[in-house]
């Protein structure tokens, strides 16, 4: 902790506390106003050039009657991001995405970490409905093979509160949970920022028989798309802007500190691909796991009649019945499944996936080359109007009602004022209690809650948006606004953690515990 207040001294100078931002106010990173994104050194390829990569699918090394077996090498690669370059990685098993776990509703997975990287490294399944041992609490650290406890870094962010384990660690997920689009990432304190950039992110997918009985696109028609924004210096590496460049002291140079913003998206890895696409309905796995850009995404052209994205799933699952949108708002850690019908376009068309938030390079996301095919094919896929049985949480019923501010303080970013103390609870939940949390904020804040997904009830006192349909773990806070949520947390007990989800704040200390009981 005593680099972490060094950190926060010293950007209490820089006037990074409260009443001296950039322009003495807050604002949001992706929108206009903002500082532009980190410019490349490198050239960047002209945007649809390269066919899009699906990652692939990881295999269990065995399984029993209960269980599935795995196991990931985190190392580092040197990837093919850029034309004639190579890009320094950190990854899962070499690839950036990491392999894609999928896991059936029910059945135990079970997956052993090695970390050959240079630095430590915390794995969190996010939106796992995990037990607290093998939820990837980032004091939780798996330390590098040949390392030790005494090394320099080894206990630098864990205050003794966290579990050390020397060279592997083994993640147990029962997988009691819907089906749903997961992802995994790196959650190491302090340091989220730095090694997801660098490509410690990856899908874990889950099934169950609900969702399989519907008549929806899969195999090859059901594409898990990440998207995510980097810059990359002369040399073809990823260039983020750390405080400390060894690693020893959180945090990014003060230009950054509202977020960092890259000027290429890369989709799944890629450089703006573009992937050949038949007349027929699609299911697209929309992730934003970049480190802080909002998106605002919409097809250009759309369909006739618009409506061209529609949204079957959340971050927890299906919805109850798809929500047709024009254009879909994505915060970090986001997910949104929705089902695009490309028989509603012109044999030929070229369809661009676009960011209404971005300019220039930003403003381009991916393109769906359309068959020329006049006669478009069977399609046997559906989207019916009801897609599942839900569930309601009541917050009528809440037994408990809590307020929890995210701002910028004199002590950086904080809930309730105070900055991220490993050990110190803001919460005590009773398992199978309904409760209501009331989440306020001065920027625009994507607040993610571990253990169990909630239910976005309010905004600003009012409705909830059409975005906000189905079971949430991630909810995007706007400046200046509020959000409720009700959540009831389930099954097991233990230390977990609430957090903003732009990696710059959560690295400078906008986190909290809670502990269910």
């Amino acid at each position: 902790m005593m680099k972490r207040r060094r950190f926060l001294t010293a950007a209490a100078g820089t006037g990074l506390a409260a009443g001296a931002p950039f322009g003495g106010r807050l604002r949001a990173p992706g929108r206009p106003g903002l500082p532009m994104p980190l410019r490349s050194a490198a050239p960047l390829p002209r945007p649809y050039q390269v066919p899009l990569p699906v990652p692939a699918v990881l295999r269990p090394l065995r399984a029993d009657a209960t269980t599935d077996f795995y196991e990931v090498t985190q190392q580092v690669a040197h990837l093919r991001i850029l034309p004639g370059l190579e890009t320094e990685a950190w990854t899962y098993d070499g690839s950036y995405p990491g392999p894609t776990l999928v896991s059936r509703s029910g059945r135990r997975t079970v997956v052993t970490h090695r970390n050959e990287l240079p630095q430590p490294a915390a794995v969190h399944l996010h939106g796992g409905h995990t037990p607290h041992d093998s939820d990837g609490h980032p004091t939780d650290l798996i330390l590098p093979v040949g390392w030790s406890r005494r090394h320099r870094y080894a206990m630098a962010d864990t205050s003794g509160v966290g579990r050390i384990t020397l060279g592997e660690r083994t993640y147990s997920y029962p997988m009691d949970q819907r089906a749903a689009t997961l992802w995994y990432h790196d959650h190491r304190m302090g340091f989220t920022g730095p090694s997801a950039y660098r490509g410690l992110a990856g899908f874990h997918l889950v099934h169950d028989d609900e969702e399989e009985a519907l008549p929806l696109p899969r195999g090859e028609r059901d594409i898990p798309l990440m998207i995510t924004d980097r810059s990359f210096a002369a040399d073809g590496s990823f260039h983020y802007p750390a405080l400390d460049p060894e690693w020893g002291m959180p945090g990014v140079t003060h230009h950054w500190m509202e977020g960092m913003l890259g000027d290429t998206i890369l989709v799944n890895g890629v450089p703006w691909p573009v992937l050949d696409v038949r007349r027929l309905r699609y299911r697209l796995r929309l992730l934003n796991a970049s480190n802080s850009r909002i998106y605002r995404l919409e097809l250009d052209p759309p369909p006739p009649g618009g409506e061209a994205l529609v949204q079957i799933g959340a971050d927890g699952g299906l919805l109850e019945r798809p929500v047709p949108h024009d254009v879909l708002p994505m915060a970090p850690a986001e997910r949104f499944d929705v089902v695009v019908d490309f028989a509603r376009y012109r044999p030929g068309t070229r369809v661009r996936l676009v960011n209404r938030l971005g300019s220039g390079t930003t403003a381009e996301v991916m393109r769906f080359d359309v068959s020329g095919a006049t006669r478009a094919p069977v399609d046997e896929t559906a989207v019916p109007a009801r897609l599942c049985t839900f569930e309601r949480l009541d917050p009528r019923r809440a037994m408990a009602v809590r307020t929890f501010s995210f701002r910028r303080t004199t002590a950086g970013w904080t809930i309730n004022g105070m900055p991220y103390l490993p050990g110190r609870s803001l919460a005590a939940p009773k398992l199978g209690t309904t409760e209501l949390w009331r989440i306020v904020s001065d920027f625009h804040h994507p607040i993610h809650v571990h253990l169990n997904p909630f239910q976005v009830v309010a905004r600003n006192g009012g409705a909830p948006g059409r975005h906000d349909a189905g079971w949430k773990d991630t909810v995007d806070v706007l400046p200046g606004q509020s959000a409720e949520i009700a959540v009831r947390f389930t099954d097991y007990t233990g230390r977990f953690l609430f957090h903003c989800h732009n990696l710059e704040h959560e690295d400078m200390a906008m986190m909290a515990d809670f502990v269910t009981r």
